[in-house]
């Protein structure tokens, strides 16, 4: 008894000690490794050369990154750098993707300057397109307040050649696709997560020219993005207009609206569908085979997603949106689609949608439709660090996509590929300051 007495009083004692020792560090460091390996195999879709009757393409394209990240409580720090390119190519390209640093208070104010990858909502606008090789990050200072039921973000950035530092109007074959950006975005959740809202204003200055002078033309877009998930349901909705001026000074009125109405009864399997609709020219040229077409535009009514992350909305082959349209138009998108996710067992899952497409602009003697595309999709997580993912997509593209886009390949597509991702924590530590 004496012995219990006294083992339990130096437990007492020592429970400061201990608790002392797991409090979290003052500092907290760690590399990460993130490799990508995905071979893709397609058959159709591109220009037949020299006659050829094959229009096949495969290959092997790879991604590698190595991230720091250095914390204490109140700075932030990382550093990533990554290369990419495509296997036989040599050193492809090597960049630094990310490196920033944040400082934050404990009342929710922060500031984040540096080169940084962007994501909001449901990233249909400003993504991180993690799919793409080179995926897409912007040198920004960011300023914002996040609490729990209001966040505020303020983005700035400003984008110069640095061999012409003489011209202050200047920007051309930078890593960013716009001379300047200004964004506001404010998001609002209720306190159970059940109902979110959030709006979204960007002002972008695009680099033209005007009487043979560079000249920067400024677009806006401005819109929302609603979230309501009651229990087993997700329904979310979405409606952006753009407006201003496009980069050759032509001015610009464009829309966009999307919906989508998930159901997920059980956590094994959920059923979702949805409609987007991207606004088209009003008219445009479709010159013959070996011509040059011309086409005056007094309104640009082409909706640009600009920089969202296009691979998740719009179809696994990435045909819209990624790839141009014969005569410099756009006419638009009309993607209706159904899908199911389905988890038979743990760290397996599959996805399976159809869509239909067809434009948003009607045309005389061209019929809307585009085609109809099937995809299935499944990924195995072997270990928390690695996983891999198999896909397969068919596209069945009408007379209006052959016509449009001037290749016969249009009409029959098939795409596959097989993907690896290995992605561990090689080394991470922590320790306290000296007192």
């Amino acid at each position: 008894m004496k012995s219990r007495i006294l083992l339990i009083n130096l437990a007492i004692l020592l429970l400061p000690i201990i608790a002392h020792a797991q409090q979290e560090a003052d500092n907290q460091f760690n590399i990460k490794l993130d490799m990508l390996t995905r071979a893709e195999l397609r058959y159709g879709g591109f220009n037949e050369l020299d006659n050829a009757q094959e229009d096949l393409a495969h290959f092997v394209i790879g991604r590698y990154r190595l991230t720091t990240d250095y914390s204490r409580s109140w700075l932030q720090v990382r550093l990533s750098l990554q290369q990419s390119g495509t296997w036989g190519m040599g050193g492809g390209s090597f960049s630094l993707n990310e490196g920033w640093a944040m400082v934050k208070s404990r009342k929710g104010l922060f500031a984040k300057i540096g080169r940084q990858a962007l994501a909001y909502d449901d990233e249909r606008i400003i993504g991180s397109n993690d799919w793409a090789m080179t995926a897409p990050t912007h040198d920004v200072l960011k300023l914002g307040y996040e609490g729990n039921q209001h966040k505020v973000h303020l983005l700035f950035a400003y984008n110069q050649n640095p061999e012409n530092m003489g011209g202050f109007t200047f920007f051309s074959g930078g890593n960013q696709p716009y001379k300047s950006m200004q964004t506001l975005w404010y998001h609002y959740a209720t306190p159970n997560s059940i109902f979110g809202a959030s709006l979204l204003f960007m002002n972008i200055g695009m680099q033209g020219e005007q009487n043979n002078v560079p000249k920067t033309f400024f677009q806006q877009l401005a819109g929302t993005y609603i979230t309501l998930k009651p229990k087993y349901i997700t329904a979310e909705g979405s409606f952006y207009y753009q407006f201003g001026k496009e980069e050759h000074g032509i001015p610009l009125d464009a829309f966009m609206g999307s919906v989508k109405l998930t159901a997920k009864p059980r956590d094994s399997y959920a059923i979702y569908a949805g409609y987007d609709y991207l606004s088209g020219d009003a008219y445009f040229a479709v010159p013959p085979e070996g011509a040059l077409g011309m086409v005056f535009h007094d309104k640009v009514r082409g909706f640009n997603p600009i920089y969202g992350s296009h691979h998740e909305f719009y179809g696994a082959m990435d045909f819209f949106y990624m790839s141009t349209w014969v005569g410099g138009f756009t006419p638009g998108l009309q993607n209706a689609y159904l899908g199911s996710t389905f988890t038979p067992v743990k760290n397996l899952n599959f996805n399976l949608a159809g869509h239909y497409y067809a434009m948003a602009t009607k045309l005389p003697n061209v019929k809307q439709f585009l085609g109809l595309a099937a995809e299935f999709s499944a990924n195995y997580a072997f270990t928390k660090f690695i996983s891999a993912e198999l896909g397969y997509s068919y596209m069945y593209g009408s007379e209006t996509m052959k016509f449009l886009k001037r290749v016969s390949g249009n009409q029959q597509l098939h795409w596959a590929y097989l993907m690896l991702v290995i992605n561990p924590d090689i080394f991470s530590t922590s320790w306290n300051d000296k007192k």
